[in-house]
């Protein structure tokens, strides 16, 4: 796959010891774009910079805290405002990018949550086993049972807890590799990022947790014990210690490392990532430096439908509602709602290894973020099929026997010849949509080795004393495949329980 021109490496960092806002914007100009489509840099300044504070020159040398945490995308911001609301309110959140909320901020289908209070109102049917059991068995059972029914278990509770800090994700769809309608989003259908994150931002600042940015963690401190005592820090052109009584991490992936995709997975390393430029898996190397065990790391995960010339990730959501694949020809290929890493392999397999995403104008209203997408230039728009097929390339008659064909498994209950059963509607006369998507990196399964405390681990099972992680940086959560809409669900849950668990082992 050609590499587009996307500058990603092991170090965004500029000259001042921080990344400039103009490469931030350079390499993703929709970070700041989908914000503002959102309506959160009115509210919250742009990325939630609102009240955030820099730790230069103006402090002591050392600094000390309860609790330092480690980046500011969901589970970072989650784990301070649990922590906060568990009693414990000596916290600072370190972030290296000049916005909060990392990866986050992308975040596009929802969360998956089982047995919640907006299923039962909707009338679905949903348990944790069976959560719990799809999840595994999408990770082709290779992920840890006892973190995946934890996930599972509390996810409802998260959902609670979320909407209970103005965050209501009410709006249910499906994601490939589910059976049941489990991925919440926000009620009118947004990317889920663009809700959560200034959400949760506006949570921090109203609590008063101390937020650096951009302040860089470089390495964490160790007692002649092996106990984390704090973390050493960059802060422009300077350098110092932060002491505390527990370090979380919450420092996100690696896919905009291209030295650590080639150490780990070299057959990705000229794939186009779907991650921000601070995903360089500062957290994998501060933790195995120290001892932690690193698990699954070449579980690295490409995403169907990225657009490849803005690497925006393509929301599930959108094939959930009803959205087709259809190769060069004009042909559907495969079961669009099936697991990523098989939908990938499908397309890679198609000429040119691409395809168009296609759907109508019901598809279009059932999903805000198609909007940002039209908005950027990416979706091409046709008055019907064939004006349509004309726009993308495929010869029309075959594009309409294949409309035809999809349609006729709703209308008339014919057997699909791919199998899907999942997110199947008729598209309707009128205008049709087109999409054109190809795989890309966009999720590290593996990670730091944890327990249902989020404490990290050693290889021989044993806890790092005062060193927690939670998020994309740790491991055996999604096992070899993760189901679209579990990556919110995973940092919530377990965002929200390190912050109940520490601030429990400091009271």
């Amino acid at each position: 796959m050609e590499e587009k021109n996307w500058n990603t490496t092991s170090d965004t960092r500029e000259g001042d010891g921080a990344p400039a806002m103009g490469r931030l914007v350079s390499r993703r100009g929709f970070f700041i774009a989908g914000l503002a489509a959102a309506g959160a840099i009115g509210a919250l300044g742009g990325f939630g910079l609102v009240g955030c504070s820099s730790g230069s020159g103006t402090e002591s040398s050392t600094r000390s805290y309860d609790i330092v945490i480690v980046g500011t995308g969901g589970a970072g911001l989650s784990s301070a405002i649990s922590a906060y609301d568990a009693g414990v309110t000596d916290i600072c959140l370190l972030e290296k990018m000049n916005g909060n909320g990392g990866n986050t901020n992308f975040s596009s289908s929802g969360m998956n949550a089982s047995e919640t209070k907006f299923q039962k109102a909707q009338g679905i049917t949903d348990s944790n086993e069976l959560f719990a059991q799809e999840t595994y068995d999408g990770g082709y059972d290779t992920a840890n049972r006892e973190l995946v029914d934890y996930m599972c278990d509390h996810s409802a509770a998260a959902i609670d807890w979320l909407d209970g800090l103005g965050i209501t994700l009410d709006n249910l769809s499906m994601t490939g590799g589910m059976s049941v309608k489990r991925c919440h989003r926000p009620t009118d259908g947004s990317a889920v990022g663009l809700t959560l994150v200034p959400g949760l931002v506006a949570q921090v600042e109203a609590r008063n947790i101390s937020i650096k940015i951009p302040v860089r963690a470089t390495a964490l401190l160790v007692a002649d014990d092996g106990t984390v005592t704090g973390v050493k820090v960059e802060d422009g052109d300077e350098e110092y210690d932060i002491n505390a009584k527990a370090v979380i991490l919450a420092t996100g992936g690696l896919g905009s490392s291209k030295e650590m995709i080639a150490k780990y997975r070299p057959d990705l390393v000229d794939y186009i990532s779907t991650n921000q430029p601070g995903a360089t898996g500062d957290g994998y190397v501060m933790a195995e430096d120290i001892g932690a065990e690193l698990i699954q790391m070449d579980q690295i995960q490409i995403h169907p439908t990225v657009e490849q010339t803005t690497a925006t990730l393509i929301a599930e959501g959108v094939r959930g509602s009803g959205a087709i694949l259809v190769n060069s020809e004009g042909k559907r290929f495969f079961d669009e709602m099936s697991t990523r890493d098989k939908v990938s392999a499908a397309e890679l397999a198609q000429t040119d290894a691409f395809a168009w995403e296609v759907f109508d104008e019901q598809v279009y209203k059932a999903n805000k973020a198609v909007t940002s997408y039209d908005n950027k230039g990416l979706v091409q728009t046709g008055s019907s099929t064939v004006d349509l097929a004309g726009k993308i390339g495929v010869d029309a008659v075959t594009l309409q026997s294949t409309i035809d064909s999809y349609n006729a498994i709703t209308t008339s209950g014919v057997a699909d010849a791919f199998s899907r059963t999942q997110g199947l509607i008729a598209f309707a006369d009128g205008k049709m949509y087109g999409i054109k998507v190809a795989p890309g990196i966009h999720h590290e399964m593996g990670g730091i080795r944890i327990d249902t405390t989020n404490e990290a681990l050693r290889a021989d099972g044993t806890a790092i004393s005062g060193l927690y992680a939670a998020g994309e940086v740790t491991g055996g959560i999604h096992g070899n495949n993760r189901i679209g809409g579990n990556a919110v669900c995973d940092i919530t849950v377990f965002g929200k329980n390190v912050g109940e668990v520490v601030a429990g082992s400091l009271s």
